[in-house]
């Protein structure tokens, strides 16, 4: 059957009908929810040509869309680049083979993610205000940083540890059998064939990191949601800017995971390439034997 599939057999007419009458129903459905909710804003003035005129206004961008946007950006791409940091580290060493430091690292990761993201940012924002930890300029940004890198690098951390968990254990006793020490084992074979399985993970991940910056608005952090809530209170046009706010996001989310999707694709390209095998220094083995192991090998 050329339709067949190994989850499921391949759907025959009368199902293929019924999928198609239920596909025709959703989209019926959401097309008439659409419908009401753009009549009753219709109705309420808000799709007017007034509403919307400030948005062809540079001076509206410029002082409350373009700050937010850059914001956003900046708390974005400072937590998403500590927490992978921040996760690789503590990814490994739950795998530590010392159990003090497992339970330490295990830990960490499990508190810091069953906090909530906004309570960290709160109680953060009131700890560096409190005790002048931080300048009063980058409080704002300093706490809504730090609460994402905690959050999205445990997060990470628990991704890591699983990629690499995942990997077929004879690679680590071929490894260790050749010579290599436990810090190659990890940088040369087990990270490049782990980060590239937990890429989809990793990418969604940033995507959240980059959607929570918006929480910064409860600790009066200039991002693109506040700004378009300044934006709607000042003009009297709070939907439209909300929607112009949502659009934005969508338009940066969207390019992120483009953007982490092209990288995804050249490190596995780059992996076929070489054919998934693992390029060693030619002298790593010979240089960093472990104790008591020859490296030439076993003597006839």
């Amino acid at each position: 059957m050329s339709g067949a599939s190994v989850l499921y057999d391949a759907p025959g007419p009368k199902a293929r009908l019924r999928n198609g009458i239920y596909s025709a129903v959703v989209v019926v459905v959401v097309a008439a929810a659409l419908w009401f909710l753009y009549r009753g804003l219709a109705d309420k003035g808000q799709f007017t040509a007034e509403k919307w005129k400030p948005f062809l206004d540079k001076d509206v961008w410029t002082t409350y869309l373009l700050p937010g946007i850059k914001g956003t950006v900046l708390a974005a791409f400072l937590s998403i680049v500590l927490a992978l940091v921040l996760g690789m580290v503590f990814g490994i060493l739950r795998l530590s083979e010392h159990r003090i430091v497992r339970l330490v690292a295990g830990a960490i990761v499990e508190v810091a993610r069953a906090i909530p993201v906004l309570i960290l940012m709160i109680f953060l924002f009131a700890a560096f205000s409190k005790y002048n930890l931080v300048e009063t300029e980058q409080l704002g940004l300093t706490a809504v940083v730090t609460a994402l890198t905690i959050y999205n690098g445990s997060v990470i951390a628990e991704i890591v540890r699983a990629g690499i968990k995942s990997l077929p254990r004879g690679q680590t006793e071929a490894s260790l059998a050749l010579g290599l020490r436990k810090g190659q084992l990890m940088r040369l074979i087990l990270l490049p064939q782990a980060i590239t399985a937990m890429l989809p993970a990793i990418i969604s991940q940033m995507v959240v990191a980059l959607k929570d910056s918006a929480l910064g608005y409860q600790i009066t952090y200039i991002e693109v949601v506040r700004s378009g809530y300044q934006l709607g209170a000042a003009q009297g046009n709070t939907i439209p800017a909300l929607i112009v706010i949502a659009i934005i996001m969508i338009i940066l989310n969207s390019a992120l995971g483009f953007l982490a999707t092209k990288v995804e694709q050249r490190l596995r390209a780059r992996r076929r390439i070489k054919g998934g095998a693992v390029v060693l220094p030619a002298d790593s083995v010979l240089t960093d034997a472990a104790p008591g192991v020859d490296p030439a090998g076993p003597k006839p």
